[in-house]
């Protein structure tokens, strides 16, 4: 069985391609700039030689292409975009306007003299042809694909509440971190990313989507230091967001959600020992710009245990604790923290692939009980 898990980031895509046949540890990966990065760069470039742009495609991941689109009007550049395309950058279109950008059909880009961008979080063909060229098959039994999905908020509503409702919803159906799991007809209509990715995909085989906050959480699980103890703080600390789950197994006891980039190291110090305390209001992670905080099972923010749980840390961008008073450990599942998220994916493929499942866990090492286990 061969399932290709394709985690998208801010900053990288890892794409790892898992083989039954094979150990974890021989999984063929790849670390390459994310797809929001490719798109950025092509933008910068037609600032630099004073071109137009024209944007294609589809609803992706924004950061960086949306800075750099910010950037390029921002200096006289002019930009087209088809509605499809940009509504990566706002889900109300007014908006998108009134940034300067100016919406076109596909018709009536081709009259266009501007620099094509085509917008889009999943480039197969392109993944097909890295593997290729070190002479892999590049067929799969299966896609385990994941990004973050801020979704689509209605109008006047804040995408950072929207975002993080949708977390305390799916923790409130199922308490578990496997419930961020979903086949393709499970998906909320408003997760339009998530949908707009699966949908990407060119072949027939079975798919599975994760959000990669709850992806990196059950790989670093996968951890045997994280996994031996029975209560854990893991925290991905991604290029974009930064993710805490307060966990038993793969139980949610509490988290919250924050912007990495507007987090010092002493914020993330202070939240983290504030949640495990039972201390930390939603308002404080909200009112400093971050999404929220949430206590799962109706525990108040004053009842939560004091002792502390062990802290793992995952994610690009976990050197912020380095040295930190938390004393996190830093979690390597499988030897390799860059793909933390591909092997949650691969673990919510068996979720919810049951003809699948057995293979996959034993390879994983992870228990029924939703705990990995000793290899």
């Amino acid at each position: 069985m061969r399932i290709l898990a394709i985690d998208v980031g801010t900053g990288t895509q890892d794409i790892l391609l898992f083989d039954s046949d094979q150990p974890i540890e021989n999984a063929l990966q790849l670390i390459m700039p994310s797809p929001t990065q490719i798109a950025a760069g092509r933008i910068r470039r037609a600032t630099e030689n004073g071109r137009p742009v024209f944007l294609t495609g589809v609803i992706a991941g924004g950061g960086p292409c949306h800075w750099a689109l910010e950037d390029h009007l921002r200096t006289g550049g002019r930009a087209f975009a088809t509605p499809k395309a940009a509504t990566t950058f706002d889900d109300d279109l007014d908006n998108v306007q009134r940034m300067g950008v100016e919406l076109v059909s596909e018709d009536e880009a081709r009259a266009l003299d501007a620099e094509k961008i085509e917008l889009r979080d999943l480039d197969l063909n392109a993944i097909r042809s890295a593997l290729a060229e070190f002479d892999v098959d590049t067929a799969f039994d299966g896609l385990a694909l994941g990004c973050l999905d801020h979704g689509a908020a209605p109008p006047g509503y804040s995408d950072r509440l929207f975002r993080f409702d949708h977390l305390r919803r799916v923790v409130e159906e199922r308490n578990d971190l496997r419930a961020f799991a979903f086949l393709p007809g499970e998906l909320p209509e408003y997760l339009t990313r998530a949908r707009t990715l699966l949908d990407s995909v060119d072949v027939d085989a079975p798919l599975v989507f994760l959000d990669t906050g709850p992806a990196a959480a059950l790989g670093a699980l996968q951890d045997l230091v994280v996994a031996k103890n029975d209560e854990q703080l893991i925290l991905n600390l991604g290029n974009m967001h930064a993710l805490a789950f307060h966990v038993k197994g793969t139980r949610i006891l509490s988290l919250y959600e924050h912007h990495t980039g507007e987090l010092t190291s002493e914020q993330i110090e202070d939240f983290t020992k504030r949640l495990l305390a039972g201390t930390l209001a939603h308002e404080d992670i909200f009112s400093s710009k971050g999404h929220g905080a949430y206590y799962a099972d109706g525990a108040s923010v004053h009842d939560r245990e004091t002792d502390r749980p062990l802290i793992a840390v995952t994610g690009p961008q976990r050197g912020k604790l380095r040295g930190s008073r938390l004393d996190p450990y830093f979690a390597v599942p499988h030897g390799d923290m860059m793909v933390s998220g591909c092997f949650g994916l691969l673990w919510a493929f068996a979720e919810k692939h049951p003809r699948c499942r057995e293979q996959i866990t034993v390879a994983l090492g992870v228990g029924h009980a939703g705990v990995a286990a000793a290899h």
